[in-house]
Order: structure tokens, then sequence, then C-alpha cells
């Protein structure tokens, strides 16, 4: 039985900058997979190396070394992507397949706003030592070990039969606006979902909440739709590049949140706490606040005053669907696991029947 004797150890940006300037770096070995990543995720790349983010573990393997410049040869294994955006912000000359067309890039403002559409020589001098001095974390197979024993290594790396859910493969394509608010939309009431128990810990960590974040956005973009992935992606998608409304849902989305935290705080868990109930106790505070019928364009408005009296009709008619004392068919629209334009709005002008 073979022991895999892999060494564990970190190097620099600039390791491997210098390895492909004397040829001992072998970017492209036969079982990696091609430059694919799009701008965004270059963008997305060089701004986690900028804020010392982790990154995932390089692989590279030892080969034997050149008798003619007696420097060691690597090949990498996996991390071509990574160190490809990389070499080609840094330096392309380096790079003898460099394309303009598919290599160059530069930080996007949605991922870091100081830096933006600068090139690596344009960054002030302690920016550009910090991304040469960043340490990958690096894995380093023996000399000895074949293509097949790299490929089998992967197969097992790869083999727990995880799936990504579609919130997770949205996550992996896109990187610009729209990705960006609702994550950080999402990520600002992380202590929320865990304790109005919306989400388990296991959905939090697959992206569920946000995920209903990206369709409350699309609630106030276009009022009610319906929750399908190909809608959802086809708005991640029409606003990678640039997302004009930003500002204007993000403030929005606070508010509606604020009163969430203010007035239903204590019923959250007991009346609320189902993703249908949560979606429709949204919608209704949005529909009093600001209203419906935007058509994808938001413009500055001030919030309606959500009195006493208003917060108690729907904490009450809310009570009656978890009760089963409202219309069938709006305890048919609070149970069905389908959310179709129609019984989502059965259910929030229910909870706005009062107002």
């Amino acid at each position: 039985m073979k022991v895999w004797n892999t060494t564990r150890t970190t190097y620099k940006v600039s390791d491997f900058l210098a390895w492909q300037r004397d040829g001992s770096l072998k970017l492209n070995p036969d079982f990696q997979r091609r430059s694919v990543w799009k701008p965004g995720a270059k963008s997305y790349f060089i701004d986690s190396i900028i804020r010392g983010f982790p990154i995932p573990i390089i692989f590279l393997r030892d080969k034997k070394s050149n008798l003619q410049t007696f420097a060691p040869l690597r090949d990498v294994v996996d991390g071509q992507q990574r160190l490809r955006t990389v070499i080609a912000y840094i330096s392309p000359a380096l790079l003898s397949d460099y394309d303009a067309g598919r290599d160059s890039f530069t930080i996007r403002k949605v991922h870091n706003q100081e830096h933006a559409g600068k090139a690596f020589k344009d960054l002030d001098e302690d920016v550009r030592l910090q991304i040469l001095d960043y340490q990958f974390t690096v894995n380093v197979f023996p000399s000895d070990t074949d293509d097949r024993e790299v490929k089998q290594v992967f197969a097992r790396m790869n083999s727990s039969g995880y799936k990504l859910n579609n919130q997770e493969l949205r996550n992996a394509e896109y990187f610009g606006d729209f990705k960006t608010v609702a994550q950080d939309l999402a990520n600002e009431q992380l202590y929320r979902w865990r304790e109005w128990n919306i989400f388990s810990p296991d959905e939090l960590a697959r992206m569920n909440e946000v995920e209903i974040t990206s369709e409350l956005i699309l609630m106030m973009l276009f009022g009610v739709t319906e929750k399908k992935d190909k809608i959802i992606s086809a708005y991640y998608s029409q606003y990678d590049a640039d997302f004009p409304q930003k500002h204007e849902v993000t403030k929005r989305f606070q508010q509606v949140f604020k009163i969430m935290i203010n007035h239903f705080h204590d019923v959250m868990k007991m009346t609320f706490r189902k993703r249908t109930m949560f979606y429709a106790l949204f919608g209704a505070i949005y529909k009093h606040q600001y209203g419906y019928g935007s058509k994808g364009v938001l413009s500055t408005k001030k919030p309606g005053t959500m009195s006493l009296a208003h917060v108690s009709a729907i904490k009450e008619y809310g009570k009656k669907v978890v009760d089963k004392l409202a219309p069938q068919s709006v305890i048919d629209a609070s149970t069905k696991a389908t959310a179709h334009v129609k019984t989502r709005t059965e259910l929030i002008n229910y909870l706005l029947s009062e107002i």
C-alpha cells in the first residue's frame, strides 16, 4: 500500500513569479483545466489577496531537476487558474501564451473601490509588496508521483457526493454587483437568520439566506416574482457588470429589517419562521412602506409609517395562518413547497387585510 508523503509548506507569490521567469514552473500540465475564469472572478481573487484572505490550497508536483540550468522543476497539479491570474495581473509578459482578450483585467470597483481600474504597476508600493509577499498554502507531491496517481488522488478528494445547490453555483459563476449586494445584505443579518431559526446551520452553510435575499431584492425591483432558479440566475447575469439600483435596494432592505427587529422580534420564531411566512412578512412590510410596480427602477422614496396598530394587525393575521384559522386558500399558500406569484401575493395581501 502506497503512503502519500506530500510536503505541506507555503510559497510567496514572488516565488511563483520567479519560477515562471526561469522556466521551472509548468503552469499547464495535461490534467489541468484551461483558463476559463471570467474578469469578475479574477478581480475578486486579486482583491482577496490584497485583503489577505485565505484561498484554497495549491497542489504542486516536484519534477526531476533541469540538468542544464540545475533548477528544480514543478508541475501545477491544482491551482493553475489562480496562479495564471496573479501572473497575468503582475507581469503578463511571463506568460508565453498571453492573450489580452482572455487574460487582461483590472480590479473592479465593486470589489475594491480604492484600487479599482488600476494595473499592478499603478498600485501603491505597499500594496504591490503585499501582493508579492502573499503566501499560498501549498501541498507538494513527490517527483515519483505519476499522472495516473495524481488523477486518483483528486478523484478521491472529489468523491464526497456533495453536489452544489443553485445558489452555490451562482456564487461560483458571478462576481459582480448583484451578487455582492445580495451577499452583503444577507451577511448583515446573519445573527437574525440564526436567532429567528429561519435557516439551520447547514442551510446557512449552503447559502440559503443569500438566495432568499436575492428573491427579496427582486421583489423590491419588480414586485412579487415566482421562485425559479433560472429567473434568479438571469438577474445575477443581467446585473453582474452594473447594478444601478444597489444603493436604494440596500437602504430599503435595511429599513424593512429594522421594522422586523423593532416590532416583530417577539413573534418571529412562532409565526414567521417558515420561509413562506418570512417572505410574506417582508413583502407585506415592504408593500406598506414603499409599494410595488417599480419595473426595476427605484427612485429615492421616503418610507411610509408603520404604526403599532399596523404591526398588531399583521401579527394577528400571521397567527391566524399558523393556527389554521385563515381561509383555506391562504393556509394552502403558506404550506405549499412551490412559490408561485399567485400564492405569494395572496399570503402577503392577507397579512395586510386590516391595513
